[in-house]
């Protein structure tokens, strides 16, 4: 469990003068798996970037530990919470193991060269990403989902204690956004609070300990997938009129939207129709 508290206090944020997060408080959970869900333009990456630094808010503030992060050193933030961007890119030619080890950066000084320290972290982080066979190849080499696991070690060997995600699982197939899922879970298990934006409604209900909906740069609902996610929900948030059953995996819950044309009614209509125009 992380010691460390990240928090958006009143935070307002804006591009120019479109504010795209209004005022939103949000103390993000020390344990587990946090999911941030919501329509596109809601504000989910943006908060995200404000959370890990990068965006200065128009107004209020996010605390770490109760310090303004802003005011914080560099190294010092960097120590305590990673953040994998949506799409990073890797530079020409450069190894696996060379950009995990690029994660070290927030731990090394002119007065504290890389040391044994470090390649222990770097093989510790290649290791539970499943990735040590793959520690001289180069980057551009590798398959989607090896990238994305070689950018998850990347910030593990940053050491954070909380480690902020923006959609990891973007443009991986179905099998390797599990496979994916599924580390970022054994991670949270070993004490990182991991906290993802993610757009795949169905995985972030299975996969969060803690589920967190926006709207309108707001926060409408936060807690259980099972304590707050619900048909009304899912239609204020997404505009979607969608069934809610359990997931006969993980008995989460389990979003089943409903269209016009393939519901069992009109499946049953329009067989009727084909065989009546038959005869």
């Amino acid at each position: 469990m992380s010691t460390h508290a990240l928090v958006a206090d009143h935070v307002t944020l804006a591009y120019d003068d479109r504010v795209v997060v209004d005022d939103l408080t949000l103390h993000l959970p020390g344990t587990g798996m946090t999911m941030i869900v919501g329509a596109n333009g809601c504000g989910k990456s943006t908060l995200l970037r404000a959370m890990a630094r990068l965006l200065a808010p128009a107004s209020g503030a996010v605390l770490l530990d109760g310090a303004d992060i802003r005011r914080l050193p560099t190294k010092a933030v960097a120590r305590v919470v990673g953040l994998l961007p949506q799409s990073p890119i890797a530079p020409e030619g450069v190894t696996v193991s060379e950009l995990v080890g690029r994660g070290r950066y927030p731990h090394r000084s002119w007065a504290r060269p890389w040391s044994s320290l470090d390649d222990a972290a770097v093989a510790d982080a290649l290791i539970a990403t499943g990735i040590a066979s793959l520690a001289d190849r180069r980057v551009e080499e590798l398959s989607g989902g090896q990238r994305q696991r070689v950018w998850i070690a990347m910030a593990l060997a940053q050491e954070p204690d909380i480690l902020l995600l923006d959609e990891p699982t973007t443009y991986l197939d179905a099998a390797h956004q599990i496979d994916v899922l599924d580390l970022l879970t054994d991670l949270g298990h070993r004490g990182t609070a991991v906290v993802v934006v993610m757009h795949e409604l169905n995985l972030a209900t299975r996969y969060a300990d803690h589920l967190i909906a926006m709207k309108d740069g707001g926060v409408v609902a936060a807690g259980a997938p099972r304590d707050i996610v619900t048909r009304e929900l899912v239609d204020h948030v997404f505009g979607l009129d969608a069934a809610i059953i359990e997931d006969p995996v993980s008995a989460t819950p389990l979003v089943v939207p409903i269209g016009r044309h393939r519901t069992a009614a009109a499946t049953t209509e329009s067989s009727g129709a084909t065989e009546r125009t038959a005869s």
